[in-house]
Parts: C-alpha cells; structure tokens; sequence
C-alpha cells in the first residue's frame, strides 16, 4: 500500500511539474506573459519615430532594422507599427484634399462621423478665425450629408476662462446655425491632435456603435497629420490588423493662408498615441508650428 501511495505520489508530482513547465512557456496558458518588454517596446517606438521624423526617407534602412527588431520583440506590435510606418511615409497621405465641404459619394446614413478638429481658443475663450473656418466647412459638409454625427474635438485652451472649451465652444456655434443638438457630439478634453484621436475613439465606439466611417475637418495643412493620428489609432486599438473599427475615408478642409506641420511634430504625436506623453510634449514644445500648449501637469 504504502508503495502504491509513493508510487502515485511521484507520478502526480511529474504531472505538476510538466504543467508547471506547460503553462510558462510563451502562448502557452492563461498565465503566459506578454512577447514584448514594454521597455523595450517604447524605446524602439520612439527611436523609429524620432529617426524618421528627422531625416526621413534618409531613415530608411534604419526605420527597417528597428521594425524587425520590433516584430522580433513582439510580432503583433511590429505588425501594426509597419503599417504605420507605411502609411506615415506614403505620398498619398492626406491626398486628396477636399476644400470647403465633403464629396460626394459617402454614406448618407449615420455610418459617418465627420470629425472636426478644434484649435486653440482667444484667453478670454472665443474662437480664433481659422477655427471658425473650420467649423463653416463642418456645417457644409453637415447639410451636405444630414444623417452624419459631427464630433467636436478640443478641450479647455483658453488660460483666462476655464470654464470654457473648444470643443463646446464648437457644438455651440454649429447648434447656433442650423444643426440639431442630437447629431452634435462633444470631446472637450484634448488638448492635442493626438488626444482628440484617443478620446474620440473612446466616445464612438462605447457611445456610437454605427459609426463605422470618419471624415477629417480642418484647416489644409492640418489634414494629412490629423489623418495619419486618427488611423494610426484605430490600427494600434485593433485586437488584430484587419479588423480596425473606424475606417478615415475623406477629409474636408479650409484652405489656411498659411500653416505647416513638421515631420517631427508627428512624431511626436505618434510617441503620445504609443503612450509616452512627457517625450511627446518635450518635441511639441520643440517643434510645435502653429499655437502654444498648456504646461503638462
């Protein structure tokens, strides 16, 4: 009996241990840990998005090391960032642009999320020119296509009136002319494009599950960054490539007397998607081309 009892003692224990052994290895198990160290992950990102917001196309046999060692780190990571990356460098970013009002040929139905980026506010919180610019091309596109949701984007950028925003400022002004409340949704808490691509995405697919197609308003020269941000974070959020749950299908812009965005400024805004907000702010304060920022906090 005794022997008997041994004997299945040592069986169970190798059972226990082959488990043990089962269970940590990579894929293996509920408990399996992630591919990637996040350390590692980040400073990959960052090096990648910091070379080509430099030097380029210049960047490239380097931009190609850091992804593959990427994908090394962590194959789904490396896979989303190379689509990134490819969209980021395409000639055909932002391209066509649209001015004064949305083209023909989208969805007429509340499939579409016209997205209207905000800019900053006066200090005493009124809105600058160029923003309300924005907003006429919004209210075009808005009759144009009526059963649309339009997203105001932009939090409190006004130092002398924190009572106010840029996005509610927005929702305001488009109710004012025409357009029902019901259709209106408000992000009021970004201040940077980067932000209103996060929060937006948060508020569409939790609140608004038939928005499935995103339009770009802006000014001109804004559209291929605001673009590139709104569908490098549908990519990174996507459980896996190919099933992204917002699609950026046109854009619709004011054209801006003047106005630039740096590459290194979107590089800056991807590192914020990717999640490291001081590096991101640190190049914004650097790089950034049209207004100022609030201090990070």
């Amino acid at each position: 009996m005794r022997r008997t009892v041994k004997k299945n003692m040592k069986h169970i224990i190798a059972y226990l241990l082959m488990f043990c052994i089962f269970i940590a290895l990579p894929g293996c198990g509920e408990s399996a840990k992630p591919s990637g160290d996040p350390g590692n992950l980040e400073n990959l990102v960052e090096e990648m998005a910091v070379d080509y917001g430099t030097y380029g196309e210049e960047a490239k046999d380097r931009i190609h090391k850091l992804l593959n060692d990427l994908s090394n780190a962590d194959k789904a990571a490396g896979t989303k960032w190379k689509k990134i990356m490819d969209l980021w460098s395409s000639d055909g970013l932002g391209l066509p642009i649209h001015y004064d009002i949305l083209p023909d040929g989208l969805p007429d139905t509340d499939e579409l999320g016209i997205i209207v980026l905000g800019f900053q506010l006066n200090p005493d919180g009124t809105m600058k020119e160029e923003l309300i610019e924005r907003l006429t091309v919004a209210l075009n596109s808005a009759k144009k296509y009526p059963n649309a949701y339009i997203v105001c984007t932009g939090g409190g950028t006004a130092f002398e009136n924190e009572s106010v925003s840029e996005a509610g400022e927005m929702a305001k002004w488009l109710i004012e002319h025409g357009i029902e409340k019901k259709r209106v949704i408000v992000e009021d808490n970004s201040i940077t494009t980067a932000q209103n691509a996060i929060f937006t995405y948060d508020i569409l697919t939790s609140g608004y599950p038939s928005v499935k197609k995103l339009a770009i308003v802006s000014s001109d020269y804004h559209i291929p960054t605001g673009e590139l941000l709104f569908k490098a974070e549908t990519i990174l959020r996507a459980n896996a490539p190919g099933n992204e749950k917002l699609e950026v299908v046109s854009n619709a812009a004011w054209k801006a007397p003047s106005g630039s965005l740096s590459p290194m400024f979107q590089a800056g805004a991807l590192i914020e998607l990717f999640g490291d907000v001081k590096t991101a702010f640190d190049i914004y304060y650097d790089n950034y081309d049209i207004h100022g920022l609030p201090p990070l906090h």
